[in-house]
Order: structure tokens, then C-alpha cells, then sequence
């Protein structure tokens, strides 16, 4: 059996204000440090045993993975970072308060922007200090790869191929791997796994600090897929996470 654990970075300083982040960097709040470490507690007592981990370029995500593995006593397995594991790329929104957007644009209108398949959200300027364009961390990439904006359906364009040419084979290798990375990225790998329906992926959450756990044969044929913990108490972080973008 083949076991992968996707990980959505622990609580970040904007996810407790309430704003949209995506590529911008930030780090993870008192709660989140927690959570990454309650994460790391639950694995070890589940008998994992990675051999290989992936994460993003984002601090939230590395740090979770850090504090999740030194939690395991794993810290030196290997550990591979990818931009194509990143949030999706929320454009102009970044930075923004997402509830203080729903009053302004219409809980409807942010909606589509957080969670439609397609719609983008308005693009960052060329000359925005912000535009990923200018950090040193993807210096090496081809501008055309660097987003001034994503839907779900670019982030899947970028991650898919990351997860078909490299994660998928290195599980069928070393059969338990860890992903620390981001709603979205793990939304578009989640859709893929599950074959989700646009209208479903939409309403698909996931919350912060929770292992999501997939089984597969030895084809990687999906077995099960399920979130480790308390049922009722899993609900409730998913309906927060959905709830977001209301109006104040």
C-alpha cells in the first residue's frame, strides 16, 4: 500500500486577520505553530514513516514542515520545494481583508474569486514591490511561469504535472510521502485524486494543521481517502474555512 499525507500549512498571521495571502510570504501564527506540531504528534501515533517530503517556497508552508517533521524525528529525511506547490495567486487581492471585500464587491463576487474554477481575481501591476517577479526565489524561472493573477484552473495547470512526473513516482518508490503546501495547490492535486466535479472542488475545504490522508494500491489506484481526527470537530474547521468571505 502506498500512503500520501497532504498537510495545508498551519494557521498564518493573514489567515487569523482574515485576508487573502497567495503568494505573498508570510509565517505562521502562535495557533499555526501549534497546529504544525499537533500535526506532527498525530502522524507519529498513526505509524507513519516518510521517506520524502514536498513543500512550496512559502515560509507557512516550510516552516509547517519543519515543525511537523522535527515533531517525528525525521528532520533529515529529504525534503524538495517547488513553486508549483504555492497558494494560488490571488493578483491584487493580496493583502486584502476578505470579509471587508465581500461588503465592498458582493460575498457573491468574492466568492468566485476565492473559490470559482475560472473567474480570475484582478492581476497585479507590472510595477507592484509586490509582483513575485521581483523575489530572489524565482529568479530562475521563465517570467511566463511567474502569475500576476491564478483561477483554480491555472493553479491545476501548474501543479498537475509536478504531481504526475514527480510526487506520483517517488510514492510509488518510497510508498509514504508527506505534502506541506496550501488550500488551493492541494485543492487542484484533491481534484485530480478524487476526480471532483468544478461545482464540487468549490465547495471542497480544507482546514489548517489537518493531515488529509490518501490510500492507494499498488497502481495508484485511489483505496480511501480520509482527514485524521475528530470528525464533528473537522466539519466545524471546514465550515470556518468556508465562511471566510462573509460580510461582516
Amino acid at each position: 500500500m502506498n500512503r500520501l499525507v497532504l498537510l495545508r500549512h498551519g494557521q498564518s498571521t493573514w489567515n487569523k486577520e482574515n485576508r487573502f495571502t497567495g503568494w505573498t510570504d508570510v509565517g505562521l501564527s502562535e495557533k499555526g505553530v501549534k497546529e504544525a506540531i499537533d500535526a506532527g504528534k498525530t502522524l507519529k501515533e498513526q505509524g507513519f514513516n516518510f521517506k520524502l517530503a514536498y513543500t512550496s517556497y512559502l515560509t507557512r508552508a516550510i516552516k509547517t514542515l519543519w515543525l511537523t517533521l522535527e515533531e517525528m524525528d525525521l528532520m533529515w529525511i529529504p525534503v524538495y520545494n517547488s513553486w508549483r506547490l504555492n497558494e494560488k495567486h490571488y493578483g491584487m487581492l493580496q493583502g486584502l481583508n476578505k470579509g471587508e471585500m465581500a461588503e465592498k464587491y458582493g460575498a457573491e463576487q468574492v466568492l468566485q474569486w476565492r473559490r470559482s474554477y475560472d473567474v480570475l481575481p484582478p492581476p497585479i501591476l507590472e510595477d507592484d514591490p509586490r509582483n513575485a517577479k521581483f523575489d530572489p526565489r524565482y529568479k530562475d524561472l521563465d517570467d511566463k511561469d511567474i502569475p500576476r493573477t491564478e483561477s483554480l484552473k491555472e493553479v491545476i495547470e501548474r501543479t498537475l504535472p509536478y504531481w504526475k512526473d514527480e510526487i506520483s513516482q517517488q510514492l510509488l518508490e518510497h510508498k509514504e510521502i508527506l505534502v506541506s503546501a496550501h488550500g488551493n495547490s492541494l485543492r487542484a492535486i484533491v481534484k485530480f485524486l478524487k476526480n471532483m466535479p468544478e461545482d464540487e472542488i468549490l465547495q471542497f475545504n480544507i482546514p489548517t494543521g489537518i493531515p488529509y490522508v490518501f490510500e492507494f494500491d499498488d497502481d495508484l489506484n485511489l483505496l480511501k481517502d480520509y482527514f485524521i481526527g475528530d470528525e464533528e470537530e473537522i466539519k466545524k474547521l471546514m465550515e470556518q474555512v468556508a465562511n471566510q468571505a462573509k460580510k461582516k
